[in-house]
């Protein structure tokens, strides 16, 4: 069975406080450990009202205490804000409290717009140092040397299992550069998905791990119907659509029909941004992640779901756990 994961941007919903959609993370976190994720991941994202993890290295932090066995990480900081040298403080300083269940997924979008990217400081040309920021990182994270200058406190010596992110070509050739695990962000950006697993993986060369190691992100957004299921995704779309028009805020509730709050060329521009997903019965998830695994042959998935209402969210994640075991029961018995 392949390892499958949970990526959460701790959404507020509509009506709802930032307060609720912490506690609400650390309740789906301690539900996806009962259910056998591997790992739990939270992103960076400033000054968004429906987004509630700007702090991501807190409630990672936070996240690893309410728990105990899961593994804890972020998908992503986003490099170019921060100095390379204080991330490796802050997860080295996580990966000393809970050792061996931090992980540092790093991307290099900002993570926000213009206005709030001069706000965090952050320059125009910061991307163009990405690949230099990651490799000054990574050392941080080894044992310091004789007579080093500047050291991560606590930081070196940790390993922290870094992964590169990625919705382009860049992050792969840089990930299969470097050695070093990729995921893409497949679950709102999938156009350049199979161009860029194929490079990473033709392209990859030995480093920080062995053997090219991919992840597939995936929405899913599962439910005792196909009808619920359906009307539970109109959170997301209706999310995206805000977010393209320039509306972003609280993730809205789920209406009936779509298509009486959005027009139908955005609904089109949505939902092929959503396309990599699985949504609807668990019958129909379980078929529609089995698909798209056989097809793009992860190493692991990552699953995200954007629901408005936190027991339905419960019930989607809880879903999907059973959905890839049962992928993976299958899986075993062709193999044996």
């Amino acid at each position: 069975m392949i390892p499958y994961s949970v990526l959460d941007l701790s959404p507020v919903p509509a009506g709802s406080t930032p307060a609720q959609a912490l506690a609400n993370t650390v309740d789906l976190a301690r539900h996806a450990e009962r259910l056998g994720y591997h790992r739990y991941w939270m992103a960076e994202h400033h000054n968004m009202t429906g987004i509630a993890s700007a702090a991501t290295s807190i409630l990672i932090g936070h996240v690893a205490g309410a728990t105990s066995t899961i593994r804890v990480g972020a998908g992503g900081i986003m490099l170019p804000n921060h100095a390379p040298l204080v991330i490796a403080e802050q997860f080295g300083t996580l990966a000393t409290l809970y050792p061996d269940r931090i992980d540092l997924g790093l991307g290099r979008a900002p993570g926000t717009d213009q206005l709030t990217m001069r706000a965090l400081r952050r320059g125009q040309q910061s991307a163009d140092m990405f690949p230099q920021d990651v490799v000054e990182l990574l050392s941080y994270f080894e044992p310091a040397e004789p007579g080093q200058q500047v050291q991560a406190v606590p930081g070196a010596g940790t390993h922290v299992p870094v992964w590169i992110l990625g919705s382009s070509l860049f992050g792969a050739q840089l990930a299969a550069h470097l050695g070093l695990p990729y995921a893409f962000a497949s679950h709102f950006a999938p156009d350049a998905l199979e161009q860029a697993i194929e490079i990473y993986r033709a392209r990859f060369k030995p480093g920080v791990t062995q053997a090219p190691r991919f992840m597939l992100a995936i929405n899913v957004l599962g439910a005792d119907t196909d009808e619920e299921a359906v009307r539970l995704r109109t959170s997301v779309q209706q999310a995206f659509v805000n977010l393209r028009t320039g509306r972003p805020g609280p993730l809205p509730r789920p209406v009936d029909d779509i298509r009486d709050v959005a027009p139908p060329e955005l609904i089109t521009q949505v939902d092929r941004a959503l396309r990599v997903s699985a949504t609807g019965s668990p019958e129909k998830v379980t078929a529609e992640l089995s698909a798209l695994i056989d097809r793009h042959r992860p190493d692991e998935v990552i699953l995200t779901g954007q629901i408005h209402d936190h027991a339905a969210r419960l019930r989607s994640f809880e879903i999907a756990a059973e959905a890839m075991k049962a992928i993976g029961a299958r899986s075993g018995a062709e193999a044996g």
